[in-house]
């Protein structure tokens, strides 16, 4: 079992930078894969950008250049650093950690204003 508990949301312009954070309830060293979903108002939810074990990350391509994935083991947290952010990217965005099953986070809600 892994709780997830993000945080960092909140409301920003356009242009401007948020880090979200998804704190974990274990050790996440032997966690094969972490990342970060978002889900916008009649939209399904998407992958963002995900971690492995041994630190390789994948991006969406509306994520690339802009959004970078972290792990920190000793911290048992993961981090999403969000630059140049767009009203496109206003969303929930919830932590995901795969290890033989998915564990989900509640939820920190992202607004950019234009």
């Amino acid at each position: 079992q892994v709780q997830l508990v993000e945080s960092g949301g909140g409301l920003v312009q356009a242009g401007g930078s948020l880090r979200l954070s998804c704190a974990a309830s274990r050790s996440i060293f032997s966690i094969n894969t972490m990342g970060w979903y978002r889900q916008a108002p009649g939209k399904q939810r998407e992958l963002v950008a995900r971690i492995t074990s041994g630190g390789d990350t994948f991006y969406a391509d509306s994520a690339k250049g802009r959004f970078t994935i972290s792990r920190d083991n000793a911290k048992n947290t993961v981090y999403l650093q969000m630059n140049s952010l767009k009203p496109e990217d206003t969303a929930v965005y919830y932590c995901n950690a795969f290890h033989r099953i998915d564990y989900w986070g509640q939820g920190t809600q992202v607004t950019v204003s234009s």
